[in-house]
């Protein structure tokens, strides 16, 4: 079993903010099926699982690049249109998937990222961004800027989530 670490100061400022989004995210899956988890309630390919599949996978990855840097990440200039077909994917529920299970991989990527928060020696440790379209050429991110990162993506796309489930059922995260 795992210790139990106390965390106080900016790190329990961070991670509770990535804890509330994680909440309204995780939220907006109440009560749905498998089938209901992935369809799509308006005009974008956007259906719930796979934005929570998108966010599990965007965590997953930025904290590797915390830990081991930007060669673990794509090179977005060098993608194949198979590459980004697979990427499109990640926003999808694929025959065989189940919301129970994309659920169960999302808490084990933000258990992992809770443990590297709490545990990371630097908040300000730094790493060349990878390349891509939308990254400046040398731009560097802390540890900090990227977790800050993390808790953007993740509020941002629990408010697409909140559209989506109450487009599906009227069901609403808030208000």
């Amino acid at each position: 079993m795992g210790e139990t670490i106390t965390v106080t100061g900016e790190r329990a400022d961070l991670l509770a903010a990535l804890g509330k989004a994680r909440h309204f995210l995780r939220f907006t899956a109440r009560d749905l099926t498998d089938e209901q988890a992935g369809q799509r309630t308006t005009v974008s390919e956007l259906c719930i699982g796979g934005l929570i599949k998108h966010v599990a996978s965007v965590e997953r990855n930025w904290v590797v690049f915390i830990l081991e840097g930007p060669s673990v990440m794509p090179d977005f200039t060098a993608m194949t249109e198979e590459d980004f077909a697979q990427r499109a994917a990640e926003f999808q529920m694929q025959p065989g998937e189940t919301l129970e299970g994309v659920l169960d991989e999302y808490e084990e990527v933000a258990r992992r990222t809770d443990e590297v928060v709490a545990t990371l020696p630097d908040l300000g440790a730094a790493h060349p961004l990878p390349k891509a379209p939308w990254n400046p050429p040398g731009e560097e991110w802390s540890a900090r800027r990227v977790i800050l990162h993390i808790v953007a993506e993740t509020a941002q796309h629990a408010g697409h989530a909140d559209i989506l489930r109450e487009a599906l059922d009227g069901s609403k995260t808030m208000g």
